[in-house]
């Protein structure tokens, strides 16, 4: 994700890649630099997206040679998007582009499978930002201070790990302003247990094993003819408990009982 403050932007992302359900890559850096003030944040195919950050990046290297200046922001993007475009059949490429131009100081690209391309003050992006448009939306403010978007996304992509399978490890950081590059690490048992922390101001509790199990047993037990013999509200109160104790969801409006945000099997 990628979020404007007042001096630049903040970009950040988590560090695992996956093979399906198998963790290929607990550290993977996905904070990916294509010029000196420039970065990309990638998410799809690992493959995919490393060529096409590579390939912009001889561009820009090119560009700024030729032009006897560093390329803008919206240079950058403009690659970046016509090349997931114009090969949009046979690439997964989800990319963020940020970073700090001489022509509109920080501003945030983002480019979803497809090829479209859009500028926006923050932007969210990869399998875990499902989970996190409703915090994003709620906390996001224009003008931020540095401190305050670095903790903003800080929080966003940890809240994101706690939700998503394909997410997780530790958490990058880079901030971008006039005077350059500045990253911070935070290593995964140092990031903060948000999702705990609400579960204990609303008064709730994880569930125990013998809850998961009960409620993996509720859920197989529902079968068509149940909706007969018990009726439908009964049959749906026993599968939103289950869907309850497995997802851990109370990360909804409140953020609580009133909206599934994300819930794993």
């Amino acid at each position: 994700m990628a979020v404007e403050f007042q001096g630049g932007v903040v970009i950040g992302a988590d560090s695992r890649t996956t093979m399906g359900s198998y963790i290929s890559n607990r550290v993977t850096d996905k904070l990916t630099p294509v010029h000196d003030k420039i970065y990309c944040c990638r998410s799809g195919s690992a493959a995919d997206t490393q060529f096409i950050a590579d390939l912009v990046r001889y561009y820009l290297q090119m560009y700024a040679v030729q032009h006897n200046e560093p390329p803008s922001v919206q240079t950058a993007a403009a690659l970046f998007q016509e090349l997931c475009y114009q090969n949009k059949d046979y690439l997964l490429a989800g990319i963020i582009v940020a970073g700090w131009d001489k022509h509109n100081g920080g501003t945030i690209y983002s480019i979803p499978i497809g090829g479209s391309l859009h500028k926006q003050p923050f932007t969210i992006g990869g399998s875990g930002s499902s989970f996190i448009y409703g915090y994003c939306d709620a906390n996001f403010k224009k003008n931020m201070s540095q401190n305050e978007a670095v903790e903003f996304v800080k929080n966003a992509v940890t809240l994101a790990m706690s939700r998503d399978g394909s997410s997780g490890g530790c958490v990058r950081i880079a901030i971008i302003t006039e005077d350059g590059i500045e990253r911070l690490f935070f290593p995964g048992n140092d990031l903060p247990e948000l999702a705990k922390e609400v579960y204990i101001k609303e008064g709730l509790r994880p569930p125990t094993i013998s809850e998961i199990s009960q409620a993996f047993s509720n859920l197989q037990s529902i079968r068509l003819r149940d909706f007969m013999e018990i009726g439908l509200r009964d049959a749906a109160r026993i599968a939103i408990r289950s869907v309850e104790v497995f997802g851990f969801f109370a990360l909804g409006e409140i953020i609580g009982r009133r909206s599934l945000i994300g819930y794993k099997y």
